[in-house]
């Protein structure tokens, strides 16, 4: 097996697709404790650096911006200077392959999307979408790691776990609500959760962050006559990604929608009770006691990405009974 000494890895997407990345960085690591691990992702997701220490450098890479093509050739220049022996990347476009091949990086993995990717990769892996999304990602050092799979890990300072506490972190990104995504009900239901909670004894912490301002002052003037001894409102407290994985680590439950958070409970080893509407559940938790998803049983979902790209107008698949979540804490 070639000992692997400057690593270059290519992960497009939002800070929940880094996480779920993680496995990947983790088993390198792991079988080459000296190589130097370089991490190409979208400056959106740039935060993700702070929950690891596993990464050596990186550099940004906007591909979905109008100079998409600028941005492509700029990643062709780093991988070309950059004196790399092994790169990794988890894109599925077969184009990714035809721009490896050119970097002369000695041994190249990706999927196999297409006879190009089959002749130009040194491994084409089979890219297998019907799994949890980390073990997806895996498939790709099978190749040449000799470990096993490991569950997404961030590391955080270390921080005491409290008991009876529950953390409510109500939302989703601005950019899927601007493309027409739907994945989460709204605060008035979100606001009754945290009355039944409160109502239960739980001591429950509101999180979000500046795209979830609407919601949370929704929720709280939901609030504003009940008695909220035992409620905390943390919005605006957590000044990063950072922040928020400590104060998830730091409780029993969190409850969430299928969002970044989600993907940091996990990682965090948080008992994490996530709301799953159009998207697959098996795709993005894993199969675990720990890991509980809460849905309907609507027979058009699970419907997002396989079926259609946008989220439909009657969004049944949210109609979600609440004690179902108070009874899996």
């Amino acid at each position: 097996m070639n000992s692997f000494k400057n690593i270059l890895l290519i992960n497009f997407g939002g800070i929940g697709d880094e996480i779920l990345f993680m496995p990947v960085i983790q088993s390198l690591k792991k079988n080459y404790p000296n190589s130097k691990i370089t991490l190409c992702l979208e400056g959106r997701s740039k935060a993700f650096i702070s929950l690891t220490n596993l990464i050596d450098d990186f550099f940004c890479i906007d591909i979905k911006t109008k100079n998409k093509y600028i941005e492509m050739l700029k990643l062709y220049f780093k991988a070309l200077f950059g004196k790399y022996d092994l790169v990794i990347s988890s894109g599925a476009n077969p184009l990714i392959s035809f721009l490896l091949f050119f970097t002369g990086i000695k041994t190249k993995i990706g999927y196999k999307t297409s006879a190009l990717s089959k002749k130009l990769l040194t491994y084409a892996v089979e890219l297998n979408k019907n799994q949890y999304a980390s073990n997806m990602y895996f498939d790709l050092v099978k190749p040449i790691v000799n470990s096993g799979f490991e569950y997404p890990q961030i590391i955080t300072e270390e921080v005491q776990r409290h008991e009876n506490t529950v953390i409510i972190h109500p939302g989703v990104s601005k950019i899927s609500v601007s493309k027409g995504i739907i994945k989460i009900f709204g605060a008035d239901k979100w606001a009754q959760l945290i009355k039944k909670l409160l109502q239960n004894g739980k001591k429950v912490y509101l999180a979000g962050g500046p795209d979830d301002e609407q919601c949370i002052l929704k929720i709280l003037e939901e609030l504003k006559n009940v008695d909220l001894t035992n409620f905390v409102d943390m919005y605006g407290k957590t000044k990063n990604i950072y922040d928020l994985a400590k104060l998830i680590k730091s409780a029993q439950v969190l409850i969430c929608s299928d969002s970044a958070p989600m993907h940091i409970g996990v990682a965090t080893d948080t008992k994490t009770i996530a709301i799953f509407g159009p998207t697959d559940e098996k795709k993005l938790l894993p199969v675990s006691d720990k890991f509980i998803a809460v849905k309907n049983n609507a027979n058009c979902r699970p419907c997002l990405w396989d079926k259609r790209q946008t989220t439909c107008d009657e969004l049944k698949c949210l109609n979600i009974d609440l004690d179902k979540i108070t009874e899996s804490i």
